[in-house]
């Protein structure tokens, strides 16, 4: 018997000694009883260990089936750096072999790994790759933190390291993904990874050459100083284009010239920039946290620092705390400026303290301090508000005189006031002046002007206004066809009226029920009934009603409301 039994042990052996591809059906077979995860994922690190290539490796396992389980466990014996490469040929073969889709998972635990190991080049391309096929749900919002949650997922059992987050959001900048890329930071804060200058470099120096992504920049930059990030050269230098890009580097260089003189340097334009544009919209206390920041880090001086905080204050209508902090600043020796006087001018007048705000610039004036374009625009429009029409055209001359332009709000509200007062002579006068020194009007000054004209009845200087904006290729609107229109209908010039209506319509603008209601009325009061009734019959069709009912004794037979 012990014979019979040696004679059949060489024919087992022989079984499991046979072809490799026989071997494999049987060992597999055999691990199903087993754990069969387990000792084919073994059976495949073994393999890939002995340097078996991707053609042996399909012929050897080819009639194996590799879910998920298995792939994972190969990719995390191999999760140590200097068996990376391994992971990353499993990963691929997996692929190319088995004609299967990786799952997120999968590639997220490659990633981690290649990174580990240093193997950024090839980590990218996978982050690449997976963000790629993931762009469209990423655009729907319906999964976007997939990618980074499962990162995170798998963060501690590949023993990763952080910089695998600084990577993910360089590589959506890298596909500019800009609005992802910023929500993916966000994100990551709340889960306790902070990312490095660089991943914020890269980030920003793509915003600034984005074409439509100038406020996020912005909002990039905030989060990094409230991070505690010191920005370095590069940061500056992204920061410094982008306010060339948008036009305001020289408007923030001449801020900080009056309030701390020249030779800052190029952080401290950004900062104050920053700073400027969180107060101008009127986020103050989110301003504020953040100027206390730049303090802090000394990124910032004292001397700026103390303005933005008068002008946050008087920004908020905070009048009174504005001044305690303005005698601060004086008590700890910092010297006034003309930027804390003009906003304390600009906020003198929004109180309709106008009166106290001549007597704040005659009190800059003599400290030495000089006005400038925005003081003047303060003074200007508070005296047009609050009716000092005299000073309002005595500062506008004083501006022009200096070579400044008054802004486009403050001179349509100073012509608007005049115009209104019945001075359009000096209302004229004055723009006459400005635009022989290089102001460029726009239509509402003009509509000031022909309004102001046609409630005196003076046709002809209307028409020599609307001429005017033609001969400067300000294309007339519909207020300004409505104010002629009503100017000729009061002056009883009908055929004029008509004449407009028509150049309307041809330069397809469509009468308001207001022209219509203008020109049937007046052509009623002048005996013509048959043009009165074509332009209702005409107004009809267009789907109008009349707002109020004309006078029945003007009516023809037909003519109903």
């Amino acid at each position: 018997m012990l014979f019979t039994l040696r004679q059949r042990i060489p024919t087992i052996l022989n079984i499991f000694l046979s072809s490799s591809k026989s071997t494999n059906r049987l060992f597999s077979n055999q691990s199903v009883v087993d754990d069969p995860t387990h000792t084919v994922a073994r059976s495949l690190c073994d393999s890939l260990r002995k340097g078996l290539n991707w053609d042996t490796l399909s012929k050897k396992y080819d009639s194996v089936i590799l879910d998920d389980p298995i792939i994972e466990k190969v990719l995390l014996d191999f999760k140590e750096p200097f068996e990376a490469k391994r992971a990353l040929s499993f990963f691929h073969w997996v692929a190319h072999n088995n004609k299967l889709t990786h799952g997120l998972k999968h590639y997220c635990i490659t990633i981690h790994i290649l990174v580990n190991a240093r193997l950024v080049k090839d980590a990218r391309s996978l982050l690449e790759s997976i963000l790629t096929k993931n762009v469209e749900n990423e655009a729907n919002c319906s999964s976007r933190f997939s990618v980074v949650d499962m990162l995170l997922k798998t963060y501690k059992i590949t023993n990763s390291c952080p910089y695998v987050f600084d990577l993910l959001v360089q590589t959506y900048s890298k596909l500019r993904m800009y609005d992802a890329a910023f929500e993916v930071i966000g994100y990551l804060d709340k889960h306790g990874f902070s990312l490095n200058l660089v991943t914020f470099n890269t980030l920003l120096h793509v915003l600034q050459k984005s074409p439509d992504s100038s406020d996020l920049i912005w909002e990039v930059y905030s989060h990094m100083i409230k991070k505690r990030m010191v920005p370095n050269e590069a940061t500056a230098k992204i920061m410094i284009n982008a306010l060339c890009k948008a036009g305001e580097l020289q408007k923030f260089v001449d801020l900080i010239g009056r309030i701390h003189g020249k030779g800052c340097s190029a952080i401290v334009i950004v900062n104050t920039s920053l700073v400027f544009r969180m107060l101008e919209e009127k986020r103050i206390e989110e301003g504020l946290v953040l100027l206390k920041t730049l303090l802090h880090k000394t990124l910032i001086p004292e001397a700026v620092s103390y303005s933005m905080v008068v002008y946050a204050r008087l920004r908020s209508g905070e009048l009174n705390l504005a001044q305690e902090v303005y005698g601060q600043m004086l008590n700890n020796g910092f010297l006034p400026n003309s930027f804390v006087y003009t906003k304390f001018i600009g906020g003198y007048c929004e109180e309709g303290m106008v009166e106290e705000a001549l007597n704040l610039m005659e009190e800059m004036v003599n400290m030495g301090l000089k006005p400038y374009d925005d003081t003047y625009n303060s003074l200007i429009l508070g005296c047009a508000k609050t009716g000092a029409l005299a000073d309002g055209f005595r500062l506008c001359a004083e501006m022009t005189e200096k070579g400044l332009l008054p802004s486009t709000s403050a001179f349509n509200e100073m012509v608007g006031k005049q115009c209104q007062s019945g001075n359009m002579r000096q209302a004229n006068e004055i723009l006459t002046v400005i635009m022989e020194k290089g102001y460029l009007p726009d239509e509402t000054v003009f509509l000031h002007l022909i309004d102001g004209y046609g409630r005196e009845g003076n046709i002809q200087e209307a028409l020599k206004l609307f001429y005017e904006m033609e001969f400067r290729s300000l294309s007339p609107g519909l207020p300004i066809f409505t104010s002629l229109i009503r100017t000729l209908c009061k002056c009883k010039k009908m055929e004029e009226a008509d004449k407009y209506l028509a150049i309307m319509k041809k330069r397809s603008l469509d009468p308001t029920i207001c022209i219509y209601e203008l020109l049937i009325s007046s052509h009623l009061v002048n005996g013509n009934k048959e043009r009165a009734h074509h332009l209702y019959n005409e107004m009809i069709q267009k789907g109008l009603r009349l707002n109020q009912p004309i006078n029945i004794s003007f009516f023809s037979e037909d003519l109903e409301t």
